[in-house]
C-alpha cells in the first residue's frame, strides 16, 4: 500500500471538492481502514532521522505543534513540492541562500547519506578544476 499520493485518498479529495461529502468520507474511511490493516505490525513512518518518536505520529505532531520551529520530516516532501512551485517564480535563486542543517539519521540510512555527501564533495572538486 502506498500512502503518499494514494489513489483512493485522491479520489476522496476529488469528491470533497465536488461537494460530495458523503462519498468523500466513505472513500476516506476505506483508505484509513486499509491503512490500519496494512500497517498494523509494520513501520509506516518515512522519517529517516534518529528519533525516539519514530512511528508515533500523535506525539511527533504534538511536539512539532508545540515548538513550532519546523514541520515533521514526513511532511517535508509534500511542503517542499508546494514551495518548489513558488520558487520557480524567482528561478529557484532562493537555493543560493539556503544551507540545510546536518541531520542525525537512523543507522540504516547513515551509510547512504555518507556516500551521497562524499559524492557531492567529489563533484564539487571536479567543478573547481
Amino acid at each position: 500500500m502506498i500512502i503518499e499520493g494514494n489513489p483512493k485518498e485522491l479520489a476522496a479529495m476529488a469528491e470533497f471538492h465536488r461537494g460530495n461529502r458523503q462519498e468523500g468520507l466513505r472513500l476516506q474511511e476505506e483508505f484509513a481502514s486499509q491503512f490500519r490493516e496494512e500497517y498494523r505490525d509494520k513501520d509506516h513512518c518515512p522519517c529517516r532521522k534518529a528519533c525516539r518518536y519514530h512511528g508515533n505520529c500523535k506525539e511527533c505532531v504534538a511536539i512539532h505543534r508545540a515548538h513550532q520551529e519546523h514541520v515533521p520530516n514526513c511532511m517535508r516532501p509534500l511542503i517542499n513540492a508546494k514551495l518548489k512551485a513558488l520558487s520557480e517564480l524567482t528561478e529557484h535563486t532562493i537555493a543560493n541562500e539556503i544551507q540545510p542543517p546536518r541531520e542525525v539519521l537512523r543507522k540504516e540510512f547513515q551509510k547512504e547519506a555518507e556516500e551521497r555527501t562524499d559524492a557531492e564533495a567529489a563533484d564539487g572538486r571536479k567543478k573547481k578544476d
